[in-house]
């Protein structure tokens, strides 16, 4: 067996085997996102939620996708069919792409490469086609105005979220999330992670995670009062399927990058407790929860309000906040909490 893993086949065999194992995983906890989802809001607002089909309701996520699966796909008369068939496939898989670079543990990971950071800034900023594509193909100007309501919201968050992400990346010495992970490992647990040093951009890296997946209070693309659902209006059945499952995992994957960059991937936050995927998992679980309960209790943001706060407000922070952490790095402030290059780069 180990011979064969040697050959082009077993490697090919052993690289798909770890996708699957991905797509899994993804594909699993994103039946479990909606629903956990839907009760949280459902609780906040004093109501069941999901809770005939299955134990507790467990298998309404499943239920509703097979829904969406049997549906007739209709495309509108005029609607340029290529291009909007493309669209939500474009969004799923481009959203899917970005976890080949996310480890789960130390060694889990798809593909360790050295610019893992770049590669999913890369790949996140093309998800905004998509959402363009299917508001231009479907030949309608309500899901075309929110296409381009989509494009300005996360194209602005986007910049927030890069210059904060460069300032970890000035602290580590390097673009590879273990690296990143490595550099946190220190002897205070939780009070070593990026979170302490970086305190006032875990704030706003949240925040803007939450315009750039068009989560309320920033779901404006969306808002059924202003723009009749926005770009997805057009679409049924399948199609609106991977729309929305894109959207979901882009949400996921936020969670995981919160908990990479900023609370120590799978590090144990109290020294002495093994390490391990767990804590991975449960903390992109709290993130998720985190995203779940801003939804619930907070009201829509205005338009204007939405891109003042973004240009006039985190550009300006974030902005500051790169200079403040290159001059840290430099000349070694506070202990060196923010130039870490000896453990993680």
């Amino acid at each position: 067996m180990a011979d064969f893993l040697t050959t082009p086949v077993g490697i090919a065999a052993l690289i798909l085997a770890q996708v699957l194992a991905v797509v899994a995983f993804v594909m699993i906890s994103l039946l479990f996102l909606v629903y956990g989802d839907r009760k949280i809001w459902a609780a906040v607002q004093m109501r069941r939620g999901p809770n005939v089909v299955g134990v507790f309701g467990l298998l309404q996520s499943v239920a509703d996708a097979l829904k969406y699966v049997v549906k007739e796909v209709v495309i509108p008369a005029g609607a340029d069919r290529t291009v909007f068939m493309l669209a939500p496939l474009t969004s799923f898989v481009l959203a899917m792409i970005a976890w080949a670079v996310i480890p789960f543990n130390d060694g889990w990971v798809l593909s360790d490469i050295n610019v893992a950071i770049l590669f999913v800034f890369a790949v996140s900023s093309l998800e905004v086609y998509g959402v363009i594509m299917g508001g231009w193909a479907s030949n309608s100007k309500y899901p075309f105005l929110g296409s381009l309501r989509s494009a300005a919201q996360m194209i602005s968050y986007e910049v927030s979220l890069g210059l904060i992400i460069i300032g970890i990346i000035i602290s580590t010495g390097s673009m590879n999330f273990s690296g990143i992970v490595a550099a946190q490992d220190g002897n205070y647990g939780f009070f070593s992670w990026y979170w302490l040093p970086h305190f006032p951009m875990v704030f706003l890296f949240f925040i803007s995670a939450l315009a750039e997946t068009n989560r309320p209070p920033f779901d404006l693309p969306e808002a059924e009062s202003e723009l009749v659902a926005g770009y997805q209006v057009e679409y049924s059945s399948t199609p609106f399927l991977l729309f929305m499952a894109g959207e979901y995992i882009a949400i996921f994957l936020m969670c995981a990058l919160t908990s990479l960059l900023f609370f120590g991937g799978w590090l144990s936050p109290i020294p002495g407790l093994p390490d391990g995927v767990l804590w991975m998992v449960a903390k992109m679980a709290f993130f998720f929860f985190l995203f779940a309960m801003v939804k619930a209790i907070t009201p829509r943001y205005r338009y204007d309000q939405l891109m003042r706060l973004g240009w006039k407000v985190f550009l300006p922070f974030s902005l500051f906040w790169v200079v403040f952490v290159s001059f840290a790095a430099k000349f070694d402030w506070f202990w060196g909490a923010y130039a870490r290059w000896g453990m993680g780069g």
